[in-house]
């Protein structure tokens, strides 16, 4: 796709997603209400993306007030929407559940609006992520010129809509992105740092690029088949785990925004749980495996040399 068709469809499918999102608050705003909680979190004040998280403390709203945060936190779309404190890197997450009160013809026009919604939202993503075809900083450049402020993980992510649920409940994931590479694609993606040729704080451009140098022959030196890993810690992030008694099965799922139930005449209201306050102190395992073994070789990209048989 021509980089100006890729403008004209990030504008116009970004102006779809705001549209089509206002009439879903508002006429789950007109929906009588059965159930609603959300959980506040702190905000991420600027500088701080980065420090490891040890305690979060949670401002549970529930009824009228959860349904207000919940509505609002679905509409929030720009860094101009919030405290100029607050980091514009960091994901802004309300966890919670919302139920409404629906007839069949409510039911069946929320559903297909949510999925409406969620298909441009994917389309966004791809659009931004994938087809525009820009390295990351350009990429970054590219959407704040046409959408100036947009918080784009805002903008694309999915509202969850789980089906008759029986009960709801939150708590607290710990998780790790895990990739294989072999040693072609890792001096692949260093060779590209390399012809990038930029600065990164606190290195100047020469130092970087000496830095990057060394990483590229350390990675150089090692066997064409050696095996390389990436194993980056995501943030603590709240999850629900979703109960459904009449097929007794459990969903679990990243619930960075309220759940919205429908429930139609004769559906039960699902119960809705607590999420407590994270404590990283007071975690206790169930089953922890044993760590792979292998040796730290990028610690800036987490890559990881693992031994033989691992």
């Amino acid at each position: 796709m021509a980089h100006q068709d890729c403008t004209q469809a990030l504008k116009k499918t970004f102006s779809h997603i705001e549209h089509q999102t206002a009439r879903l608050t508002g006429i789950l705003a007109e929906c009588r209400l059965l159930a609603a909680r959300t959980f506040a979190l702190p905000e991420r004040l600027k500088g701080t993306e980065q420090d490891d998280i040890d305690e979060i403390s949670v401002t549970a709203l529930v009824g009228h007030a959860a349904r207000t945060r919940a509505l609002h936190h679905f509409r929030h779309f720009f860094i101009q929407q919030q405290s100029a404190k607050q980091s514009s890197k960091a994901a802004v997450r309300l966890p919670g559940a919302l139920c409404v009160a629906v007839n069949h013809h409510q039911h069946s026009e929320l559903n297909s609006l949510i999925d409406d919604i969620n298909q441009h939202k994917q389309v966004l993503k791809t659009l931004i992520t994938q087809t525009v075809n820009l390295p990351p900083t350009a990429r970054f450049e590219w959407v704040h010129q046409h959408l100036p402020g947009l918080i784009t993980l805002n903008a694309w992510r999915q509202i969850m809509r789980p089906e008759n649920p029986s009960s709801i409940n939150f708590g607290w994931a710990n998780k790790q992105i895990i990739k294989n590479l072999t040693r072609d694609e890792v001096l692949a993606m260093l060779e590209k740092s390399l012809k990038a040729k930029r600065a990164v704080p606190p290195w100047t451009q020469e130092q970087w690029y000496a830095h990057v140098s060394r990483e590229y022959q350390d990675v150089a030196s090692l066997p064409e088949r050696v095996r390389l890993k990436i194993r980056r810690p995501v943030k603590v992030q709240p999850i629900a785990r979703v109960w459904y008694a009449g097929q007794r099965r459990q969903q679990q799922l990243a619930c960075s925004s309220p759940l919205v139930v429908l429930c139609q005449e004769h559906t039960a209201v699902p119960d809705i749980g607590e999420l407590l306050n994270y404590e990283a102190a007071s975690i206790t395992w169930r089953h922890k495996p044993s760590a792979q073994q292998g040796r730290l070789l990028i610690p800036r990209l987490h890559l990881w040399l693992m031994d033989d048989g691992c």
